[in-house]
């Protein structure tokens, strides 16, 4: 049909069809039959009279060379201007038709070759469709992608020391969490999109990282802890195992180049333009997902808005994030209150295709630095909670991180790098607790991490690192 459809605006095209009467008396039949007897030409060049200049000089080319049904007159002219009788339509039609049977012939011939194949084909696709009847019948939304993440831990840590003075373990280590344990984290994400271009994330997650080896504030160094353990409940209490909202954001772009993110519970690595590490932001252990500086990459988790500049290989990222907005006392908690736990970041990066770098910058006001000795997040330090900046404790902390990776997977691996360093300050000194003022108290933290991709079997990761947790470099005279 498409065919006869271009055969019949061809020779309107070409004038063919022109509205010309002509009455027997005036039809000239030895020039008609001169025009049909006339060999079919092979190129539109053979025509002495048709130039490329010629409005319709591509449709008769293409009727040429396609179908090879185009015959000039006997002295090598086309006469294009020329206006054609109705017989003379009727020829040139004709011969086109017999091209368009012999055509017609040949795929007769190739379908009855493959006829075969050609029923195979036919059952295939008749299987597809139904399949994909059931899925659209059957599917979990049009809009929202569903993707679960399970992950189980096996092991332990054991702890001695006959000097051992922290918290709850006032005795010579009798009480710490010696032996193995099992345990799971489960999260599941729903990605909306309304549009193509945004995400509405929510994710419901739950885990028993409590009162084990892993355990929050368990441990004398919570640099041991797993990055993943803080689903569910407060670790190490009754309401473990319990599911939480652990993200519902949403993320949208403004123009080209800027993309807004604002939602009651997302996480300060949600807003950035780009993570700078190959180790991801929830790994095994807790230390090196902060991208060797905790106090800047701390991963608060909260209400909170940002917005991040992409173009080319630069970016830009700026965001807030208030871990207790959901209080009504501004003593307490709030956004931008003085009770709020608080965190403000900004970033700049560069990302290539296989290595990138940033440096970034944190404010944080009564949040806490994790993954530090027990001095750095002041985990039990004189008395003060496990790692909690409280009484309007401040901190500025900046990060310098970069990654390269190799281009296919190998003996070579990634290398992550990074180094933070931090200066606490508070207007007072603590309350009730013997502290003097902690201005001027300095904290450093790096490491370097190791990573290869399709380690023995396609789709493991082998690691390793080292490095140093938080750690005081420089502490007031008050302490």
């Amino acid at each position: 049909m498409k065919l006869f459809r271009q055969l019949l605006v061809a020779p309107a095209a070409l004038g063919l069809l022109a509205p010309v009467a002509a009455s027997a008396a005036e039809l000239n039949l030895d020039g008609v039959n001169k025009y049909a007897a006339a060999d079919q030409v092979t190129s539109i060049s053979q025509f002495s009279d048709v130039k490329p200049t010629d409005w319709a000089y591509q449709a008769l080319s293409n009727l040429i060379e396609r179908y090879g049904c185009v015959a000039g007159y006997p002295n090598g002219t086309y006469k294009g201007g020329q206006a054609m009788t109705r017989f003379e339509a009727a020829a040139l039609l004709n011969a086109c038709l017999d091209r368009v049977s012999e055509v017609t012939d040949e795929l007769k011939k190739l379908m009855a070759e493959f006829e075969k194949e050609l029923a195979i084909l036919k059952g295939r696709v008749d299987g597809l469709e139904a399949k994909v009847g059931v899925l659209e019948a059957q599917q979990f939304s049009t809009t929202t992608k569903l993707k679960g993440i399970a992950t189980m831990v096996l092991g332990g840590a054991t702890y001695s020391s006959n000097n051992f003075n922290s918290g709850n373990y006032a005795t010579s280590g009798t009480n710490l969490p010696n032996g193995l344990s099992f345990n799971y984290d489960v999260r599941l994400n729903f990605d909306t999109s309304f549009t193509g271009k945004d995400l509405l994330r929510t994710t419901l997650r739950s885990g028993n990282f409590g009162n084990t080896a892993y355990g929050n504030g368990v441990l004398p160094n919570n640099g041991l802890e797993i990055a993943f353990q803080g689903a569910g409940a407060v670790p190490g209490t009754a309401g473990s195992s319990v599911v939480e909202v652990n993200r519902l954001f949403y993320q949208f772009p403004i123009g080209k180049d800027l993309t807004a993110t604002i939602g009651g519970r997302v996480r300060q690595d949600d807003m950035l333009a780009m993570w700078p590490s190959v180790y991801p932001a929830d790994t095994v252990l807790d230390f090196f997902t902060y991208a060797g500086s905790p106090a800047a990459y701390n991963l608060g988790l909260g209400a909170g808005a940002g917005i991040y500049y992409k173009k080319d290989n630069f970016n830009a990222s700026i965001n807030y994030v208030a871990q207790d907005a959901q209080s009504g006392d501004p003593a307490t908690g709030g956004i931008g209150t003085s009770g709020s736990s608080q965190n403000f970041t900004a970033q700049l990066g560069y990302a290539a295709s296989n290595w990138g770098a940033a440096v970034a910058y944190n404010y944080g006001s009564g949040t806490s630095i994790p993954a530090g000795t027990p001095g750095a997040s002041f985990g039990n330090f004189n008395g003060i909670t496990a790692g909690a900046l409280v009484d309007g404790v401040t901190s500025n902390s900046v990060g310098l991180s970069a990654y390269w990776q190799p281009s296919t997977s190998g003996w070579i691996p990634s290398v992550s790098t990074g180094w933070g360093i931090t200066s606490l300050s508070n207007g007072s000194p603590f309350t009730n607790l013997y502290l003097g003022s902690l201005d001027g108290t300095r904290i450093q933290s790096w490491y370097v991490g190791l990573q290869w991709a399709d380690a023995f079997i396609k789709g493991n990761a082998l690691g390793m690192a080292v490095g140093q947790t938080p750690f005081v470099t420089t502490l007031p005279d008050s302490l």
